[in-house]
């Protein structure tokens, strides 16, 4: 059970990370060179990006709070999404958005079933510390 939440885990955290860096170089590339988005629009493409990419290591880690600030990076960047298909496509595309979606549901997903599944551990090995102060 533990080696499941662990490669849960690990791959959650991949993924997690892998989208921060690939928001942030897509944010950083349109800034610096392509200008199809506003300036602010592709600022916070790496502004939002960075903290995903560094809450992978937090939710890896099962961290309090680093799923909280990994989904709040992923909503967000949803949301510069569907207003980035309106300058690059001129409408938004619903397929590569429910797919984003979705990914970042089952990233989120994954990461919650890994937590859950490595918290029995936890407490057992923290059980026999009170023990020993009796």
């Amino acid at each position: 059970m533990k080696e499941r939440a662990g490669s849960m885990l690990s791959l959650a955290a991949i993924g997690m990370a892998g989208y921060g860096l690939y928001s942030m170089g897509l944010g950083a590339y349109d800034a610096l060179f392509a200008h199809r988005l506003d300036l602010w629009a592709g600022i916070l493409l790496v502004v939002v990006g960075a903290p995903l990419a560094a809450s992978s290591v937090l939710v890896r880690l099962v961290v309090p709070g680093g799923l909280a600030l990994a989904v709040g990076a992923m909503l967000s960047l949803q949301a510069l999404a569907i207003h980035n298909d309106l300058h690059w496509y001129g409408r938004v595309v619903v397929v590569p958005q429910l797919a984003r979606g979705a990914f970042a549901i089952t990233l989120a997903a994954l990461s919650l079933a890994g937590g859950r599944a490595s918290e029995p551990e936890a407490e057992e090995a923290t059980a026999g510390l009170g023990d020993k102060e009796r």
